[in-house]
Parts: structure tokens; sequence; C-alpha cells
């Protein structure tokens, strides 16, 4: 019980309800699109057992995520991903990703493809949620990211548009929240079992290496953001 009142705990559970607000805005107009062909009175069933189902499916993907980044390398395989993600999410594509979401007349149907939705677009939540659980010690990690889902299931469902609001308002959260990713990517790397006989496993590696990755993501995030906004220009 006592470990649940360190700081350690609460910055992780902090940082997975930041990955799911950024991550997540997609889950939420999935959510949306997946239901509007619903009679009315069926909607908030539609929602909330679709909810419930994606956040069940991605706990039990979480697990085996958890359990797989204690493979030697494959922290470094999932810092890389979240690298990826973060400059993603800094500069993001010109695409919709959501013209094959289909809406159904039928609440199971809905709710099918909101779980089938959500398992095709969790990938970067469920690394990144992982690598996040890592710093709040092994005892707890599925605990957390349980506690932390939980939490963020109301900010996704009945807040999401307030968040892309604020996200609109003021894009340096979206940038804070690339670094924020860039951040676990450096520290999981750290960590990782084959890299434990050449990187001191301390303190300060440990955030050396999240600045490293924080500022790696935000470096490739702008430099990506300045080459497109040129072409745009020449073109």
């Amino acid at each position: 019980m006592e470990d649940f009142l360190t700081a350690h705990f609460w910055l992780a559970v902090g940082q997975i309800i930041m990955i799911d607000i950024l991550l997540g805005g997609d889950n939420a107009v999935v959510i949306a699109l997946a239901c509007r062909g619903l009679p009315p009175h069926q909607r908030t069933k539609g929602i909330i057992w679709g909810t419930v189902g994606a956040i069940v499916l991605r706990v039990i993907l979480i697990a085996f995520a958890l359990a797989l980044l204690q493979i030697p390398f494959l922290k470094l395989v999932g810092a890389l991903l979240l690298i990826w993600i973060g400059v993603k999410l800094i500069a993001p594509e010109e695409e919709d990703g959501h013209d094959g979401i289909q809406s159904s007349d039928k609440l199971w149907g809905a709710v099918k493809t909101v779980i089938v939705a959500d398992l095709v677009m969790s990938v970067d939540n469920v690394i990144a949620i992982a690598g996040a659980a890592q710093g709040a010690g092994e005892q707890h990690q599925l605990a957390l990211v349980i506690f932390g889902l939980l939490v963020s299931i109301p900010i996704i469902v009945w807040g999401s548009q307030l968040v892309l609001k604020l996200m609109d308002r003021f894009p340096v959260i979206i940038l804070l929240g690339g670094m924020l990713l860039g951040w676990i990517a450096g520290t999981m790397a750290q960590s990782d079992p084959a890299l434990a006989t050449f990187i001191p496993q301390d303190r300060a590696w440990h955030y050396g290496m999240g600045v490293v990755g924080a500022l790696l993501v935000l470096a490739l995030g702008k430099f990506l953001e300045r080459r497109r906004a040129s072409a745009s220009a020449v073109t």
C-alpha cells in the first residue's frame, strides 16, 4: 500500500492519463462514428459498452506488453516506436483515418465496431502506457495501468471535445505531449536488459536519457514541420 503513495507512482499515473488524452482523441471520434446509426435511446449504451470492451481489451494487451518488455532489445524497439509516435504527434500527416468506420443500427454491432477499431488504433497507446508504467516499480505495474485507464475513461468519453478545443487553442499541449513520449522512450531504452551492462542503472542516467529522448522528438518533429511547410510553399 505504501508504494501507492510514492511520487514515482503518481508521476506514472499522470503520464498514463496524459498519454490517453493525447492519443485517445481518435477513440472518441470512432465511438461517435460507430454509434451514430443507433436509435437515440441506445446511443449511451453503445458508447458505454463499446468503451468498456475496448478498455478491457487494452488492459489485456498492455499486460502482454509489460511481460514482453522484459525481453532484451524489445524496450529499444518500443523506444524507437515511441519516438516515431511522438514525432507524428508534433508533425502530423495530412490524412483521415476514419473513412472505414461503419455505423450500425444494432447495439452489439456498434459495440463490436468500437472494440475492433480501438484494437487496430491502440498500438501507440499500449506501447506508451506500458513504457510509462515501467517507472512505477514492478510490483504494481498492471494495477497502475488499470487505474490510469479507469481515470482517463471519463476524460476521453465526456471531455474529449473540451480537450480538443484546448489543444487547438494551446498547441504547446501537443508539443509537450510529444516530448513526454520522447521522455518515456529515453527512460525505456535506458532500462533495456540488453544495455544494463553498458549503461548505469541509476537515477541520473534515467533522467538524462529521458531528457535526450524528449529533445530528440522535439528536434525531429520541428524539422519535419519546417520541411513540410517549405514543400507546401514551393508547390
